[in-house]
């Protein structure tokens, strides 16, 4: 056979590493463009952004969130390296939140979170407390008089309607005392219409120790001697302030297991068992617990009612009355949760970092 000259032998040389390069970059195009899952633990508040990075790549990607939780599962289809690289990125940045403290203290500061609920709320007001503030608790357990284990719920033997809210609630901390009660070191009581930063209340609690027997909330002055912490605000007991509701709240010369007002009911019996109420404002004397939506404690325009009861006289309105560690605020309606949720979780004013103030 003849042989080939010497710009033959380029020519081939040329060919042959021309169709090694056509055949690896069509391995890794096929290894790029391959089915693949990937999943991603995302806070809650950027999960609608993240599904807005899927949906504008509909024809590469596809995505599922398990009800309740925070991760994302991505199902990618012929999903290009320009597409994963966005995701990373995007994924990333995300977790650049410095959240250090606030994962210390969730595990320091361990809150069970108990939510008064109803059937007919569950899928319209209750969902939207599940899929915000409600993924930061420690543990949670929703109340209700039916049980639901798809969402899930606890049904309690008692009727819905205000006249039994007493009841509904003592037997919800006989209920988690019975079954929760070494999971956690202090336990929240909140209704579906209740916004609360876990993370602030944890920073009030932190200071104080489980073993008091003490309850924290937002302080009225009347019909109990002591007072009583609002309902709408959230009210949070210590360890030893549900043991001794658990253990002493059958006796009807202690408590009351009915009565109109469930927060009233709760305060009498909590002095009568010698559960103290807890200071929750801050070291400037800012109120934390708020029971009513944040635009009527910044105008100020309470229902007259009010002044009779809260401690300081409905005075404290405005900007300069109420904490940057505020924990809760009442009459959030599910829209209203979501917005807050992102306002609260996602924003972030550049170049502006929060310090420890020492507020407590």
């Amino acid at each position: 056979m003849a042989s080939l000259s010497r710009p033959g032998w380029r020519l081939l040389h040329v060919v042959f590493c021309s169709l090694m390069t056509v055949s690896i970059i069509s391995v890794i195009g096929f290894i790029v463009t391959s089915q693949m899952t990937l999943k991603y633990n995302v806070k809650m508040p950027d999960i609608n952004l993240f599904r807005y990075v899927v949906d504008t790549k509909k024809d590469e990607l596809s995505s599922s969130q398990l009800e309740g939780t925070s991760t994302i599962t991505i199902e990618t289809k012929n999903v290009t390296s320009t597409t994963k690289s966005t995701i990373r990125r995007f994924q990333s940045q995300m977790d650049a939140d410095d959240d250090d403290v606030a994962s210390r203290l969730k595990k320091e500061v361990r809150v069970l979170c108990w939510i008064m609920t109803c059937p007919a709320n569950l899928k319209y007001k209750t969902v939207s407390v599940k899929r915000t503030w409600a993924t930061r608790c420690n543990v949670v357990v929703y109340i209700s008089s039916t049980t639901d284990t798809s969402f899930p719920t606890v049904g309690l033997n008692v009727s819905e309607g205000r006249d039994h809210l007493t009841e509904k609630s003592m037997q919800a901390f006989k209920y988690v005392y019975d079954k929760h009660f070494n999971d956690a070191d202090w336990f929240l009581k909140a209704d579906d219409d209740t916004y609360v930063i876990l993370e602030n209340l944890r920073y009030l609690l932190k200071s104080h120790s489980h073993e008091e027997p003490v309850y924290f909330g937002h302080h009225f002055r009347a019909q109990v001697k002591q007072g009583y912490h609002s309902g709408g605000a959230g009210y949070v007991l210590s360890k030893e302030a549900l043991r001794r509701l658990a253990l002493k709240g059958n006796d009807t010369n202690l408590c009351h297991k009915s009565g109109l007002d469930e927060d009233v009911e709760i305060g009498r019996c909590m002095e009568n068992i010698g559960v103290k109420i807890g200071n929750s404002t801050d070291a400037l004397g800012r109120t934390r617990f708020h029971c009513f939506y944040p635009s009527m404690h910044l105008s100020g325009l309470y229902p007259s009612w009010y002044s009779r009861y809260d401690t300081h006289g409905g005075k404290k309105k405005g900007r300069e009355s109420i904490s940057e560690h505020a924990i809760s605020f009442h009459y959030i309606t599910p829209t209203e949760m979501y917005y807050l949720d992102f306002l609260i979780y996602h924003i972030l004013p550049y170049g502006i970092s929060s310090v420890d103030k020492h507020l407590n």
